[in-house]
């Protein structure tokens, strides 16, 4: 048996090394005064239910500075799915808000007109900052996707709307690491209520593809289940004394993980080990979320 170990330090003590390289080898002379940006708070989406007629959303925005005077932020909305303001959604306020002095973070409030999605009508809005008073918009996040839809059970699961990146994705083994980004880039339809679903960048460190299998037969108890594979990668990314050496994965002591189509989420459970070697005794958990 493999002794427990920490992957998450490994990974930690690269970036540790990289900062004291960067340190040791560059002298800042001077300092920029950086203009403030407007950013969505680094999130790049969610999903909004419509379960009631006074359901709304809250969208945060927010500044990267703070100011002793108000300022103004502005905002696009389109949609690919053929949304209308006024029709099929209401923006509060229009399309700016105002931070007040002293605040760097606010919310877009969004109202889904509750009739219009009671017959399965789905919609996606793109809000998109653009130059405000006294802040630009940001250059590294300044898109953000909602995706609108009724009530939501998960007995409506289509695999394909789990299709693409899940960039909050956090996982633990022996450690917290995240959030990066896995993507969900193929899925199969087994039956009705099954299916299997591929998930790459996985421990974010150079990693193979995995496959698991999704079950829904019960929608108050979705299951997600690892297939037992090897050919994940090179096991030094465990731990350097692994150099060379395969990876295997397997379901770990039975337990199953479980997702939400509604809500867009899932968590995997496996345990790791090197292949022909033997199985680590830490359960690595993965939860990913749009």
């Amino acid at each position: 048996m493999i002794h427990t170990i920490k992957p998450i330090a490994f990974k930690s003590g690269l970036l540790f090394l990289l900062i004291l390289i960067v340190c040791g080898c560059k002298k800042v002379d001077t300092l920029v005064d950086v203009p403030s940006q407007a950013h969505f708070t680094n999130l790049t989406g969610d999903t909004y239910f419509i379960t009631t007629p006074t359901t709304v959303k809250k969208i945060p925005i927010g500044l990267t500075t703070v100011s002793n005077s108000d300022r103004t932020i502005s905002f696009t909305v389109t949609s690919p799915t053929g949304a209308v303001a006024g029709t099929h959604y209401n923006i509060v306020g229009g399309n700016s808000i105002k931070i007040p002095a002293g605040k760097a973070v606010d919310s877009i409030t969004v109202a889904g007109v509750y009739n219009q999605y009671l017959a399965g009508r789905k919609d996606t809005l793109i809000f998109t900052i653009t130059d405000g008073e006294g802040a630009k918009a940001s250059t590294y996040n300044a898109t953000y996707k909602l995706f609108m839809r009724g009530p939501c059970s998960e007995s409506e699961t289509v695999l394909m709307e789990l299709l693409g990146e899940y960039k909050n994705t956090n996982e633990n083994f022996g450690g917290p690491y995240g959030p990066y980004t896995t993507t969900i880039s193929s899925v199969t339809q087994l039956t009705p209520t099954t299916g299997q679903v591929v998930v790459t960048n996985i421990f974010d460190f150079g990693w193979n593809p995995i496959t698991f299998t999704l079950d829904w037969t019960d929608p108050l108890n979705t299951k997600v289940t690892l297939i037992q594979q090897s050919g994940i990668g090179d096991a030094g990314t465990l731990n350097p004394a692994y150099s060379g050496m395969d990876i295997t994965v397997r379901p770990y002591a039975g337990q199953t993980g479980t997702f939400s189509y509604c809500k867009n989420t899932l968590t995997l459970k496996m345990q790791v080990g090197v292949t022909g070697l033997g199985f680590f005794s830490t359960l690595y958990t993965v939860s990913m979320a749009r």
